[in-house]
């Protein structure tokens, strides 16, 4: 069986554009957490319902190699999926690229699962299960 990939639309605001009309480098960093909030929940629970838990997931590390510029208004999709899922540690990968398919970003971010005192812990065994279908060997 092969792995999952969630996927999530953004459309592009004026707000998020420089004054040549592309989106600023640093938003696509916003990009990709909106997407991985809407993943959370996709899978039944907020990441604030996560952080109620006790399990919250800073990142460590962030990777982004831009391709294309999206610009206002235009529908950019964020394909996410795993790359890691191993101990206290979640990674993540992400494909950005409009409706049509042209490639706008590949990006991806390491995370510690840890407590709200920030020291690491194992993710609890119910979300490996919700995560395990989406890691990509």
């Amino acid at each position: 069986m092969s792995a999952l990939t969630f996927r999530h639309q953004h459309r592009v605001t004026y707000s998020e554009c420089t004054l040549g009309n592309h989106v600023y480098y640093g938003r696509y960093l916003d990009y990709l957490e909106e997407a991985r909030g809407e993943f959370f929940r996709s899978l039944g629970r907020t990441l604030v319902q996560w952080q109620e838990a006790e399990v919250i997931f800073p990142v460590f590390e962030v990777r982004v190699r831009y391709k294309a510029s999206a610009r206002y208004d235009d529908w950019v999709i964020i394909d996410l999926w795993l790359n890691q899922l191993e101990g206290v540690r979640v990674g993540f990968e992400y494909r950005l690229t409009r409706p049509a398919g042209e490639l706008l970003a590949e990006a991806s971010t390491s995370h510690v699962c840890a407590s709200l005192r920030e020291k690491p812990r194992r993710p609890p065994a119910e979300l490996i299960a919700l995560l395990s279908p989406y890691l990509h060997a």
